[in-house]
């Protein structure tokens, strides 16, 4: 992230001091200390003082010297009293702790793995029946807390360093490592009455912390999913920290602000990363998107800090130093040794560890070609599955072939309604160039403008629809091959699954890393073991007795004699030094032959994950396609049933246009002739028809002159020869007038 929000952390009261037969001035010093790191070199000293008189004085529980000590305890305020140094000596131990963790809860963010080095060092070299803040339980949750912490800092130094995203990942899944320990604790039903009421707020605090943290190592991982181009894989991380996120929102209700503007900041980050991803593949990469569980889990990283000058066991030093003239110089001999070989021990270790990390080389997985020999389980989990329902490809196919019937017939009909509509229009269209502006037929519906609107909507549906199936159809040919392939014989999925092909030189050098490997793993054991033989050597060794025996002047010799017993030690550790730059050269001499094996492996392991995420993707997807295909032809059938009743309201519609349409053209005024005058009206609505002829004579009788193009007609005009015909005269019984209807001019009009 480009910058690093800080959550709030827990910290621990110091517990309150009675009497106790000791220096006044030292014991009012080491109860009321100051809030500072000064507090935390006064609380050692005050230890070491305990530490050199219980090796002077038999004061210890049951011995002669004992005297009452009594200190309050942290969570019932009662005051408890041991005649035991040693409780002396816990409780300073435990305020020692509790000044840690005040001091790693500040702004510069150290202190808190002291903090968990101190309640370690109580809990293992302490009885637990002193008091309840210093039991077992308690100590153990407390050691988890601090070293949650302490990997909290050590994270935000990591990204503001802007260390590799997969070291970031790595410590931030050590701090969700350590809070799981400590939420496990919260959990406990005895420790959970032993803290009361705060149990509940620290409990709140650190699951959302899980969750948080959970989400800085998944955003982490996919940052280092984009470094090596692998978007699908990328996209699932981002989409992961987002819910993980989510997740410690909800349970980020009623903390302080400080808390919920890490939320929002980091959701802003988080949030982005996850859009722009999805967004390039989706339209850029097209990867396959893996299932989370399927990618190799992030393991924790412990901090590379000192675990000897400030850790468990460096309190065991800060118990023996010697400030001022009380210093014990007996048990504190041995240190010297310590001090000198310690450091050499641990710049190595850290370098060791470094250099591992940079290389990225896990013996475990270096050589993975074992697993490209058999079928995961999650897939022979899937091909047993379909084993057991034969008929799932038969039915997919057959659902989908019937979604497509119903999708075709639909279209058909939507299609007819279309073109009946469209042929009206055309007819209506030359009625009005023939009749001019046609009013419509008296009493019709509107029967087309509703159809034709009812169409627009379906056709809008259908298209809509249409590229839902277009793509349902596109998915079930993707998954089809695959569901197909797992429903087969399982030869033919192993054989579909890729497998490296590695030439004896490469097989060579694959086995020269591993030997080199598993060398540098055994010189780390022996390292390790070396320095907890020294380790425990050194704590159990104790002079006290040689030295109130031997006059001062000999001191020196009596300490190089006793320093001998080391020696052997000594050597070991110095070879195992030595030899630690000749493995770390020959690794990295293998390491550059490896490079290309390495690459072609990554590569192979990219696709074989890539298959393997394919077809579980395929044997999931089945279910949800035979649900989209059942869905799409409910929505077909119904809307089958909508349009098949749209097309016979279409029909009839164009019928009845076309009727009117003819009704219009086969009138007596004819298509192309503009309508006559009505007739004059009857004298009298008792009028006949008969009454009328009577009164009309030859000689009145004349067609209307009023018609413009039309001649008036006599006997005369109508024996003229016309054009095209020829001229004849006057028959008898060609009388003109003779052949015309009386009538002729009422039915006009």
């Amino acid at each position: 992230m480009e910058a690093v929000p800080r959550m709030p952390m827990i910290w621990l009261d110091l517990k309150e001091a009675g009497e106790f037969a000791f220096n006044a001035a030292v014991k009012k010093s080491a109860v009321s200390v100051p809030r500072d790191f000064e507090g935390c070199s006064t609380l050692r000293k005050y230890l070491g003082q305990l530490h050199f008189l219980q090796s002077r004085i038999p004061m210890g529980g049951g011995q002669d010297a004992a005297v009452p000590v009594t200190w309050t305890e942290i969570f019932s305020g009662k005051a408890v009293t041991h005649e035991d140094i040693k409780y002396e000596q816990a409780c300073v131990l435990y305020n020692l702790g509790a000044l840690h963790s005040m001091l790693g809860a500040m702004d510069k963010r150290v202190s808190e793995e002291c903090a968990a080095g101190a309640f370690t060092y109580l809990r293992d070299h302490f009885p637990h029946s002193y008091s309840v803040d210093m039991s077992h339980q308690i100590l153990s949750l407390n050691i988890n807390l601090m070293l949650g912490q302490a990997q909290e800092c050590l994270l935000e130094k990591s990204m503001l360093d802007n260390r590799k995203s997969f070291l970031v990942a790595r410590i931030s899944a050590q701090v969700v490592d350590y809070y799981k320990e400590a939420c496990r604790a919260l959990e406990n039903s005895e420790t959970a009455s032993l803290l009361g009421k705060i149990q509940k707020d620290w409990k709140k605090l650190v699951q959302m912390k899980i969750y948080y943290f959970a989400a800085v190592a998944h955003l982490h991982m996919g940052k280092q999913a984009e470094e090596q181009q692998k978007f699908g894989e990328r996209v699932i991380y981002f989409q992961s920290a987002l819910d993980k996120l989510n997740e410690a929102i909800k349970l980020a209700k009623g903390q302080p602000e400080t808390v919920q503007e890490a939320l929002r900041f980091t959701m802003d980050v988080i949030g982005g990363k996850y859009n722009s991803a999805k967004k390039d593949n989706d339209f850029i990469y097209h990867e396959a998107v893996p299932a989370l569980d399927t990618l190799q889990s992030v393991k924790g990283q412990r901090g590379l800090w000192d675990p000897w000058g400030q850790g468990s066991a460096g309190i065991g030093a800060g118990v023996r130093e010697g400030p001022g003239p009380c210093a014990p110089r007996g048990p504190a001999a041995p240190e010297p040794l310590l001090a000198g070989t310690v450091p050499p021990l641990r710049g190595p270790s850290v370098s060791h560890s470094q250099f591992m990390d940079s290389m990225q080389l896990d013996p475990e997985t270096v050589d993975n070609l074992d697993m490209y020999s058999h079928i995961p389980p999650v897939l022979m989990e899937k091909c047993a599955a379909l084993s057991v329902r034969p008929d799932t490809v038969r039915n997919l196919v057959h659902s989908m072939q019937v979604l497509s019937g119903v999708f075709t017939d639909v279209e058909a009909s939507l299609k007819e309604i279309r073109d009946l509509l469209e042929e009206d229009e055309v007819q209506e269209q030359k009625l009005q160039e023939l009749l001019g502006r046609v009013p419509p037929a008296p009493g019709s519906p509107p029967g087309l403008a509703e159809v034709s609107k009812e169409c627009s909507k379906y056709l809008e549906l259908h298209e809509k629809a249409s590229f839902t199936n277009t793509e349902l159809h596109r998915a079930m040919n993707l998954h089809l091959g695959n569901l197909r392939l797992l429903g087969g014989p399982l030869e033919q999925v192993r054989a579909a699954l890729p497998t490296p092909t590695l030439s004896e030189e490469d097989k060579q050098v694959l086995q020269n890393l591993k030997r080199i490997l598993a060398k540098v793993q055994e010189m780390r054991d022996q390292r390790t073991s070396l320095e907890q033989q020294l380790r425990e050597m050194i704590q159990k060794d104790d002079i006290t007795t040689s030295l109130v025996t031997t006059d001062r002047s000999e001191m020196k010799k009596l300490f190089e004699e006793q320093l001998k017993k080391y020696d052997q030690l000594k050597v070991y550790l110095e070879q195992n030094l030595a030899a630690q730059e000749n493995v770390l050269k020959a690794l990295t001499d293998a390491n550059v032959k490896y490079a290309a094996v390495r690459k072609a492996l990554a590569e192979v392991e990219h696709k074989w994950n890539t298959t393997v995420q394919t077809l579980v993707a395929s044997y999931e997807a089945y279910e949800d396609l035979m649900k989209k295909s059942q869905e799409g032809k409910d929505f077909y059938t119904d809307l089958e049933g909508k349009v098949a009743k749209l097309l016979e309201r279409a029909r009839a519609a164009c019928q009845a246009s076309e009727a009117h349409r003819q009704q219009l053209l086969e009138s007596p005024e004819g298509p192309g002739e503009p309508p006559e005058p009505p007739a004059a009206p009857p004298a009298s609505s008792s009028s006949s028809s008969l009454e009328l002829l009577a009164s009309l004579t030859p000689e009145a009788f004349s067609l209307d002159a009023s018609l413009k193009g039309k001649q008036r007609m006599n006997k005369q005009n109508f024996l003229q020869a016309q054009p095209g015909e020829g001229l004849r005269g006057p028959r008898p019984s060609d009388d003109p007038l003779s052949m015309l209807d009386p009538l002729w001019t009422l039915n006009k009009a």
